[in-house]
């Protein structure tokens, strides 16, 4: 315990400071910062190397997060949420309170509600949304385990948190796409 509470308090200094860091989650390994510091989420897209129009996802920790995020959220996310047995993101409209590019420029943002401990317990710190994309070069493929991570992205992040993840799937998450007028589009299983 004493070892994720010093990643937790490392992890965060360093996003505060409008840093970016690469750390587990409960699907893939992340690189991530301040989802409302647009500095921040700017050096994410040029690490890699991603056009900006191609959207990155915020996590969150609850339901609080996301009301602070969506005004409007259609009922059917709740019931999503509640039956899927794997990570679930979910693309709704019109987001607030998160940097302007971070959003898609259909006025849609990504969200996964986090169960994982460590960036559940750093968005607790955090009080704020945490970004989350692969750690890899857009583009490439999508790393399953730390070892496959490019050199490339370990020295491009301000900090790599230091814990092993055995529950990691290793699988990206399914990605729903909901719209306020209830349209329901499935993007990724």
């Amino acid at each position: 315990m004493q070892e994720i509470n010093q990643e937790i308090h490392n992890a965060f200094e360093v996003i505060q400071k409008g840093g970016i860091i690469l750390y587990p989650t409960e699907t893939v390994w992340g690189i991530g910062c301040d989802a409302t510091n647009a500095e921040a989420v700017a050096k994410i897209y040029a690490l890699k190397k991603r056009e900006e129009t191609k959207s990155m996802i915020a996590l969150v920790n609850g339901e609080r997060m996301i009301y602070n995020i969506f005004k409007e959220i259609p009922s059917v996310a709740w019931d999503i949420l509640d039956l899927s047995e794997k990570p679930t993101t979910l693309i709704l409209d019109n987001p607030r309170n998160v940097a302007e590019n971070l959003i898609s420029p259909d006025k849609t943002l990504g969200i996964r509600i986090i169960k994982e401990p460590f960036a559940y317990k750093l968005l607790e710190r955090m009080k704020k949304p945490l970004v989350s994309t692969s750690a890899n070069i857009s583009g490439m493929p999508t790393p399953v385990s730390f070892k496959e991570i490019s050199e490339e992205i370990l020295k491009g992040v301000d900090y790599v948190v230091n814990l092993p993840n055995e529950k990691m799937t290793g699988k990206p998450s399914a990605i729903i796409k909901l719209t306020n007028d209830c349209q329901v589009k499935i993007i990724r299983k």
